[in-house]
């Protein structure tokens, strides 16, 4: 078995943002070599997410609205923020989108659903984070 490892750095210049890191990933499969086994990403950062879903920006400001209701950054009382920090928020919201995601790779390629890409969440930018890819197989 073969593993390969990459990590990419991501800088928003917004506090939240989703980017689609696809294209990247299937760089790293490239490098790889590898045609058949598993691909991990993995946000690195505990206020931002890896998920799959659709590439469509309708949705994404939807997710971004969404999860803003539900842990909203200028809400009062996030215990966390009594340590000096300010993004309790970010930590529920990237807890909402999920840590990593793991996708087949079939014949070389990931081996998604018709409409599924890779995203990275981004839930307290305007510095660098990183991400790990790493890919496993033969």
């Amino acid at each position: 078995m073969k593993s390969h490892t990459a990590y990419l750095t991501i800088n928003t210049p917004e506090r939240c943002a989703i980017v689609n890191i696809t294209a990247k990933v299937e760089a790293e499969l490239a490098k790889s070599g590898i045609k058949e086994g598993l691909c991990l990403v993995n946000s690195m950062h505990i206020t931002s997410s890896v998920f799959i879903n659709d590439n469509e920006s309708g949705l994404h400001q939807d997710f971004l609205e969404w999860v803003e209701k539900l842990a909203p950054y200028s809400a009062r009382g996030y215990k966390h923020n009594l340590s000096g920090e300010d993004n309790g928020d970010a930590h529920l919201k990237r807890t909402i989108m999920g840590r990593e995601v793991v996708v087949a790779v079939t014949k070389g390629e990931l081996d998604f659903g018709p409409w599924e890409r890779i995203f990275y969440g981004e839930f307290d930018g305007r510095r660098s984070k990183r991400l790990l890819i790493k890919i496993i197989g033969e």
